[in-house]
C-alpha cells in the first residue's frame, strides 16, 4: 500500500483520538487500546466480508490473516454466518 493510501486513516484516526482526549476533559481514558481495536476492527471485518461477498478464505487474504483468526473476530463481534 502506497503512503498516499494510508494517509486518510491516519488523519481520520489522529482526529478521532484528539476529539477523544478533548471529549474526557481532564478524566484518565481507560483501555484506549482496546477500545481502538474495537472501534477499527469491527468495521474492518464487516466492509471486508461485505466486498469478498461472505467468503471467509478471501477475506483473510485481503486481510493477511488466518482463516480460522478470522473466524474467532467474527465471532466475537457477533458477524458470523
Amino acid at each position: 500500500m502506497s503512503e498516499h493510501c494510508a494517509k486518510p486513516f491516519n488523519g481520520c484516526v489522529r482526529k478521532a483520538l484528539e476529539r477523544y482526549f478533548s471529549d474526557l476533559d481532564g478524566h484518565a481514558p481507560g483501555e484506549l487500546y482496546q477500545l481502538m481495536l474495537a472501534e477499527m476492527e469491527r468495521p474492518l471485518l464487516e466492509k471486508v466480508m461485505q466486498h469478498s461477498g461472505g467468503n471467509q478464505t478471501q477475506a483473510a487474504q485481503l486481510l493477511g490473516i488466518n482463516r480460522s483468526t478470522l473466524r474467532k473476530k467474527l465471532q466475537h463481534y457477533g458477524l458470523e454466518g
